[in-house]
This record gives C-alpha cells, sequence and structure tokens, in this order.
C-alpha cells in the first residue's frame, strides 16, 4: 500500500476545518487488517491539488520497481487530482498484479467516514485474480471503475466517482468481487523525460484566438483544447490554432460534454471535420484533464507526429 496523502490520510483541526497532518492516520488503521500481510510506504503526503506529473512519474515507477514482490499494489490519494493519477499509472505502469487506487471524501475523524471502507474494498479489489490485467482501477463506495474513464462528478457527495461511458466494472459486497465487464488493457509507454508544458483550454461562446496568441514553442509542449458539441470551435479562434500547428505544436481536441466523444461532423469553419483537416489530433472518449496526461506521457515517451496522432486517438 502506497500512500500519497489527501484527504483520507487527514483529520480535523482545532478549528473543525480538514487539515494535512504529519502524522498519516493510515498507517495504523492499515494494521488492523489481520488477514492480510501489508507492507505500506508513505511516498507522499501532500493533498492532491499538489500533485504534479513529476510526482506522478515518481509513483509509477516506483510501482514499476516493486510491484512483483506482491499480489497486488492500493494506492491511496487525495480525491480533486485521483483520476489524473490514476490515467496516468494506467499508461506507464508494466506488471502482472493488480494496481488500484483509492482515497476517500471524508477524513478518518469525521462522522460518517468512508476511509477505511474504501480502503477494504480496495485491498479486496487488490487480491482478487480477475482484477489482473484490466489496467489501474479506481475503487471507491464499493464500486470499480477503470482509470480512463472514470472522473469526479460532484464535490462533496461519497458517490463522486463515476464513469459516465461505461458505468462501473463492478462492485464489491463484504469483501466479495464482481466484475460485470472486463477491459483490454491498454498501452503502455516508458518515459525517457518528462515534457510537460501542456496546457488545458475550454471553449466557449464567443471565444477568440488571444489566448493561444500567449503561447509561443520555447514555452508551450501541447496545448488540449475542450471544444464544444462533438467538437467544434468558434471560427475566430482558427487563425491562431493554425499558427500553433504550422510550429509544430501539437493540439488535441475533446468535447466539453461529460458524456460522449469528438467526431468529425460538422464541415462548418470551425466544425470537427474542418479541425481535424488543420491537423487538429481527435481523442476519442477522453475528457480534458485525461487527454492532457495522455498527451504528456505521449511526448515524454518520445513518440514521433504519426505516433502521436494514433495514440492521442485513444484507440489503443
Amino acid at each position: 500500500m502506497i500512500h500519497t496523502g489527501g484527504t483520507i490520510a487527514m483529520k480535523t483541526n482545532d478549528d473543525g476545518d480538514i487539515a494535512d497532518t504529519e502524522q498519516n492516520p493510515l498507517v495504523q488503521l492499515v494494521q488492523t487488517f489481520k488477514d492480510l500481510t501489508i507492507e505500506q510506504v508513505e511516498l507522499f503526503n501532500i493533498p492532491s491539488p499538489h500533485m504534479t506529473y513529476r510526482l506522478m512519474w515518481q509513483l509509477s515507477r516506483k510501482i514499476n520497481e516493486v510491484a512483483d514482490q506482491y499480489d497486488g499494489v492500493v494506492v491511496t490519494h487525495g480525491t480533486d487530482t485521483l483520476e489524473e493519477t490514476a490515467y496516468f499509472l494506467d499508461l506507464t505502469v508494466h506488471v502482472k498484479c493488480a494496481v488500484v487506487v483509492t482515497g476517500a471524501m471524508k477524513s478518518t475523524d469525521q462522522i460518517g467516514t468512508d476511509a477505511l471502507a474504501n480502503i477494504a474494498a480496495s485491498l479486496a479489489v487488490a487480491r482478487d485474480a480477475n482484477s489482473q490485467n484490466q489496467g489501474v482501477l479506481v475503487v471507491l463506495n464499493d464500486q470499480i471503475f477503470p482509470a480512463r474513464y472514470v472522473t469526479k462528478s460532484h464535490t462533496t457527495n461519497l458517490a463522486t466517482f463515476q464513469a459516465p461511458m461505461t458505468g462501473p466494472i463492478g462492485m464489491v459486497h463484504q469483501s466479495q468481487v464482481s466484475f460485470l465487464m472486463a477491459l483490454n488493457q491498454q498501452r503502455t509507454l516508458d518515459m525517457h523525460q518528462l515534457i510537460d508544458r501542456v496546457y488545458l483550454f475550454k471553449a466557449y461562446a464567443g471565444m477568440d484566438g488571444q489566448l493561444f496568441q500567449l503561447l509561443t514553442p520555447e514555452t508551450t509542449d501541447g496545448v488540449v483544447i475542450e471544444g464544444m458539441g462533438a467538437g467544434n470551435l468558434p471560427p475566430q479562434t482558427l487563425p491562431a490554432i493554425q499558427k500553433l500547428i504550422a510550429q509544430n505544436i501539437p493540439v488535441v481536441l475533446v468535447s466539453r460534454c461529460f458524456n460522449g466523444s469528438v467526431a468529425p461532423v460538422y464541415s462548418y469553419v470551425g466544425g470537427g471535420v474542418n479541425l481535424q483537416k488543420m491537423w487538429l489530433l481527435l481523442c476519442h472518449g477522453l475528457n480534458g484533464q485525461k487527454a492532457m496526461v495522455r498527451l504528456v506521457i505521449g511526448l515524454s515517451a518520445g513518440l514521433d507526429h504519426s505516433e502521436l496522432g494514433r495514440f492521442m486517438s485513444n484507440d489503443n
């Protein structure tokens, strides 16, 4: 079990606020699971908004180094960026055993805390043979999700994690694990360096190209845009985006809709057909933050333009 911090590792302070602590309460609480031999590593103890790609890469390397010694790996993490870290691991971890990421919406000392229940469910999934070869799994609220599709959907509700495209692929009931479907494990990559100057934009009515004009090849490795609908943009943005592409900066298009995928449907100026002809890379089935993770990993693995285009399509 690798701890990284987050609400699941926090406590209520004297003012009634949830705060991080020097002593992670999980380290002692996990020892109550007497039926398992659990080795705990406290790799980080940070709120999840403090997570970075470099720390994700460190976590990924740690799992790749040690996982062969264990029957399963559970990562505890804050919920705000849990989906990004889980997806980063999904694309960079090459191990046989199951890897499960979990967190909690309430700290261990709050009434109705979900911390221990989520840990218990995650341990059950991590030790289940059917969890192997399905990529990294996210387990909260007794539900099992694929890292590539799960997202945080509510600010405070315990059932915040959802997968709009697939729903949960399994569930846990009193330590019994049931899978409803199986996912093919997708391609993983080895990162040789970290290239992470990637920026995310959300399209909106009346958007022009001013924000894109701030980007230069010296400061920018890639761009992800959450387009409207099936992947459409206001025409005023196109000259600045075309300039980025001409400067060999990859521009990736996803949808700002929480469900569905981009598709080259419309041929009007700024429509998906037009954007694809401009060499924007259409990334299917991912939200903006997941597409950013995928782009960072593709760039950091040294994929050339054609390889990056296939990788960003999310077809493998």
